[in-house]
């Protein structure tokens, strides 16, 4: 117990931390903060994994328990990853962890065959014929969740940061043990860990700028980004959701939320670089361009609709370009929000139209 302690004692101060910060603060969803408290209690016992893992090599013998560890160890690294991108990425499925739980049962196999790896009666290591698929299992999930988390984001320098720092940590839990061999092991959890909470950190520097629903910035970043270096500024895209109001009338808030989230989802897969997805309002969003070109912005416009057309929600949208840098923000709203209303206005004869003939 006292060398555990004195090995882990940083990454348990650390988990107490997250435990703490996430009891604290309350803007997560409880089914995220459940799967933090996941993440932290299977990291924690990977600790204790890999303690007993390496006692039991200096020990000698019991190479039957330590084969055991070492599966568990193994198991375990694409697994957090895979819990990871689960819990930062919303309306991902189970389905993500199916890989994990293939290399798992692979391991478990390899106590028995040495697939994956085997230890022989001197209490050696043996790296299998399938000895680096935990290492590619591993890989291939972080880069998915980075790309995953940078194609969600708002493309800004502070949410970029902490992503680049968090695919630092995950990058090392490939590469590192190839540089220090299974020491490296040992300092994994506490790597990992600092990265989640750094991540967690930077994520709580970002709430007064972001709406909690969607994870899109809300009206006050809105306000406060278009005062800002107003000249590079030169289209506004305006959309807003069509019959949200019957949707929470009919089917309940939550389904509401469910469209919004849809939607916003959308619309950060439609924007390009220096193209910023707002929700200033309860069903309103804005998109601000700076120094794209017009035909970017209809590109952006087609782009919105095509994808919104792959669900089963809809919107109306609108924009206002500026040719020769005469037009300020309002005055751009404004007739953006024009050409919106008159699609939707649109939308909803049509829709009349059709229930009419019906």
């Amino acid at each position: 117990m006292k060398e555990y302690l004195l090995q882990n004692w940083a990454l348990i101060l650390i988990l107490i931390a997250f435990v703490i910060m996430l009891k604290t603060t309350v803007f997560l969803e409880r089914k995220v903060v459940k799967k933090m408290y996941i993440l932290i209690a299977v990291i924690f016992a990977l600790s204790i994994v890999v303690f007993v893992e390496f006692r039991l090599e200096e020990e000698g013998g019991y190479s039957d328990w330590r084969i055991l560890m070492m599966a568990i160890r193994y198991s375990a690294t694409p697994f957090i990853i895979a819990h990871i991108l689960f819990t930062l990425v919303k309306k991902l499925r189970w389905f993500i962890y199916i890989p994990a739980i293939a290399l798992a049962i692979l391991d478990i196999v390899s106590i028995f065959t040495g697939i994956v790896f085997s230890i022989d009666e001197t209490n050696t290591f043996h790296r299998g014929p399938l000895g680096y698929l935990p290492f590619i299992v591993a890989g291939v999930y972080g880069a998915v969740l980075i790309v995953l988390l940078i194609k969600r984001s708002n493309k800004q320098t502070s949410e970029i940061v902490p992503i680049v720092f968090l695919s630092g940590a995950l990058a090392s839990g490939v590469i590192l043990p190839f540089v220090f061999g299974k020491a490296y092991s040992q300092i994994f959890c506490t790597t990992i860990s600092i990265a989640l909470f750094v991540y967690y950190v930077f994520s709580l520097f970002q709430i007064t700028k972001k709406d909690s629903l969607t994870g899109l910035l809300n009206r006050q970043a809105y306000y406060a980004d278009v005062a800002t270096d107003t000249s590079e500024i030169n289209a506004i895209v305006s959309i807003d959701m069509n019959g949200l109001k019957k949707t929470n009338d009919t089917l309940g808030h939550a389904a509401g939320d469910e469209a919004l989230v849809t939607l916003s989802l959308c619309f950060i897969r439609a924007a390009r670089s220096k193209q910023v997805v707002y929700r200033v309002g309860g069903d309103e969003f804005v998109i601000v361009c700076r120094r794209t070109s017009h035909n970017e912005v209809i590109q952006l416009v087609e782009r919105i609709k095509k994808y919104v057309s792959e669900t089963k929600f809809s919107c109306s949208v609108g924009y206002s370009y500026d040719h020769d840098n005469s037009k300020t923000v309002d005055v751009m709203l404004k007739e953006s929000d024009e050409m919106m209303y008159a699609e939707k206005a649109s939308y909803y004869l049509a829709k009349k139209k059709a229930q009419t003939n019906n």
